[in-house]
């Protein structure tokens, strides 16, 4: 009885196996350059949607250390064909950090005189599901490779704000503040 069901076991993993290899076949069929440009995307929007963060999986590492290399040499988001039926509604897109687009705790004064309000991040990249804010990953805050991740979905006490409303917010509490000392920024 044991033989029968290590057997059946290994029937099932050569299946598995041989399922692979006909995907990975298949794959390359369609051109290597597409079907590893999707693979990547979905690796991405997989690691970014982790409410632990984008690299807390050693699996996670790569893809996202070479999008973050990409998105700073300017290259397009990669993108997830999620086939026939596809998951409409679950998308990543980045957007490029500024004053006008950032978490409030990392806006800061900073350029000619300490005048200008900069922001720490580099880019925010919201992943939404199923047409909702999921996770937002701030990237290269305070420098390469640090990240900062909302997480929006089931079981978040996250509070939802607009980070365009931000550095109205942050001159807001600067102007209390000064008010209250009299003094500059």
């Amino acid at each position: 009885m044991r033989n029968a069901h290590w057997l059946s076991d290994a029937r099932r993993a050569v299946r598995r196996c041989l399922a692979a290899v006909a995907v990975l076949i298949g794959m390359s069929f369609v051109g290597p350059g597409v079907a590893h440009a999707d693979v990547w995307g979905c690796q991405v929007l997989l690691c970014l949607s982790n409410p632990g963060g984008p690299e807390q999986y050693s699996e996670c590492v790569p893809p996202i250390e070479r999008l973050w290399r990409a998105l700073r040499h300017g290259d397009p988001f990669p993108t997830c064909d999620f086939g026939a039926g596809g998951s409409r509604g679950t998308f990543a897109s980045n957007t490029f950090a500024s004053a006008d687009y950032c978490r409030e705790d990392l806006l800061y004064w900073g350029g000619p005189e300490q005048s200008e309000l900069l922001c720490r991040a580099f880019g925010a990249i919201n992943v939404d599901i199923d047409n909702q804010l999921y996770t937002r990953v701030w990237w290269d805050v305070g420098g390469q490779g640090t990240t900062v991740t909302e997480f929006y979905g089931a079981g978040s006490n996250q509070v939802f704000y607009d980070p365009t409303q931000s550095a109205t917010l942050f001159l807001q509490q600067t102007e209390q503040q000064d008010g209250g000392s009299g003094g500059g920024h």
